[in-house]
């Protein structure tokens, strides 16, 4: 009668610490880096790095394109930065103006022109047009100064350089063609709200 196994004579996949072969030898440290290094789909062709670089900059400027639209500061130009530009952009957004129809009223000038009656053509050439020039001036003039001075006075210590020009231009866009969109509805008081 023999008696119970040793710890030397049991199986050796049921013994602690056991650890099964794995089959192949453990790659060198180097080797295994330079596996983690190369890319999952690395081109095989000069024509595919530069097909894949494509789609990249493609899938980047469509993401840029899609913040900007909906007012993620993250995809802001330069020129639309900072809080001077945001309270610009809220003053103009705030009002209704002439100049935001602009370009409705130059394509109504465009077509009556055409008309048949050379006194009608003298009028709109001569004073429906210059009218509508002096007004758009005048409305942005205005328009700049105010949002200058506010500015100013809303944010001291930041620069209100090009500001006034910056509203003046975003007050010749069609309001829904505005980029960024706007946050104000006409009537909203464009009045920076202080935190804390």
């Amino acid at each position: 009668m023999t008696g119970p196994a040793g710890p030397d004579t049991a199986d050796p996949a049921e013994r602690r610490g056991y650890t099964p072969k794995k089959g192949t030898p453990t790659p060198k440290r180097r080797e295994a880096e330079k596996d983690l290094r190369r890319p999952l789909n690395a081109p095989q062709t000069r024509k595919e790095a530069y097909k894949q670089y494509r789609e990249r900059q493609r899938r980047q400027a469509e993401r840029e394109r899609e913040g900007y639209a909906k007012g993620d500061e993250r995809y802001f130009r330069p020129q639309d930065q900072g809080p001077v530009r945001a309270f610009a952009r809220d003053y103009v957004d705030s009002r209704r103006s002439v100049s935001e129809f602009f370009l409705y009223f130059s394509l109504a000038i465009i077509v009556l022109l055409f008309l048949p009656f050379p006194e009608f053509q003298l009028g709109v050439t001569y004073i429906v047009w210059p009218l509508m020039m002096a007004s758009i001036v005048i409305e942005g003039t205005f328009t700049a100064t105010r949002v200058k001075k506010q500015a100013a006075q809303h944010f001291p210590n930041e620069s209100v350089r090009g500001a006034g020009m910056y509203a003046a231009m975003r007050q010749l866009q069609i309001r829904r063609l505005r980029l960024p969109k706007p946050r104000l509805k006409p009537g909203d008081d464009p009045t920076p709200r202080r935190s804390g």
